[in-house]
């Protein structure tokens, strides 16, 4: 099906482009959410008459999402969930928890502005891009962590799963005797053998 978009699309074209897309795109997605029109020619003159208009709005969103980004420099939330010692989570993280830590944190955003291309399934810093217009987008820092402890020592670059291992060996030293007797201590495993060095 051919379109008219109304708006910049990523990754298909600007305002008055004439883009071939799937059917099922069109009527599913940029038809409902008034991205784009169908291509014929009332469609054509509708849409040059207006053009202007149509411009002229995007034009007012666009620089209304850019005064908004100057407030977004550097945010960074951080949530705390429940995860494995692999550091696998109990769930995930998705868009609509992602708004909430957001909004608490004093920002306006929508579950469709957060682009995630996958849930969050493991603890770690990541970067979310939230798209407050097709030409607008900002990055959140996004700290997923099992306590407030191992959030701020993400925060600072330590890698906690990594360190949590290391800690764990260093720990962990066992003197161990491949020759002895199961059950028996290195101690009493030694003695008898200086006794039958010297007989």
């Amino acid at each position: 099906m051919e379109v008219i978009l109304l708006e910049r699309v990523e990754k298909l074209g600007a305002i008055g482009d004439v883009v071939k897309v799937k059917d099922g795109f069109a009527r599913n997605f940029l038809l409902p959410n008034k991205k784009a029109l169908r291509s014929n020619a009332a469609n054509r003159k509708v849409f040059e008459a207006n053009r202007a208009r149509i411009e002229a709005d995007n034009a007012s969103r666009r620089g209304d999402a850019e005064k908004e980004a100057g407030n977004f420099n550097d945010v960074s939330v951080t949530l705390i969930r429940q995860a494995s010692n692999t550091g696998q989570l109990y769930g995930s993280v998705a868009a609509r928890d992602l708004v909430e830590a957001i909004t608490a944190d004093g920002h306006k955003v929508t579950k469709a502005q957060i682009v995630l291309d996958k849930p969050i399934k493991a603890i770690g810093v990541y970067d979310i891009k939230v798209a407050l217009h097709p030409e607008v987008s900002v990055i959140v820092k996004v700290n997923v962590a099992r306590s407030p402890e191992e959030a701020e020592m993400q925060s600072q670059g330590v890698d906690v799963m990594t360190a949590m291992f290391e800690k764990d060996e260093a720990g962990f030293v066992e003197d161990y005797d491949p020759n002895a007797e199961p059950g028996a201590t290195a101690e009493a495993q030694s003695a008898p053998e200086g006794e039958n060095a010297e007989g």
